[in-house]
């Protein structure tokens, strides 16, 4: 798999509070960022791998709920997780 343990650790530590932070909001954002990019460089060279493509807009709508969550408990959490260039994330 592209993503093994030690790379998920380290976006752990980078993203949330310590290495074995998984379930921050802001450590799963940056591991569903990760991986949306990932698909989605798949899909331009497979533009046919509907299971992929449907699996991509589902990873999508997770990071959405996230930080809709995050927008809803912490305005400064989320600006913060936007501001990090990158992710990818825009508004």
């Amino acid at each position: 798999m592209y993503l093994d343990s030690e790379k998920k650790k380290e976006i752990f530590g980078t993203y949330g509070a310590s290495n074995t932070d998984t379930g921050s909001p802001e450590a799963q954002i940056a591991l569903f960022s990760i991986r949306i990019s990932h698909l989605t460089e798949h899909l331009k060279s497979n533009h046919k791998d509907y299971n992929t493509a449907r699996a991509l807009k589902k990873l999508v709508g997770k990071r959405r709920r996230l930080l809709d969550y995050l927008i809803r408990t912490d305005i400064n959490r989320y600006r913060a997780i936007i501001a990090k260039k990158e992710l990818g994330i825009r508004k």
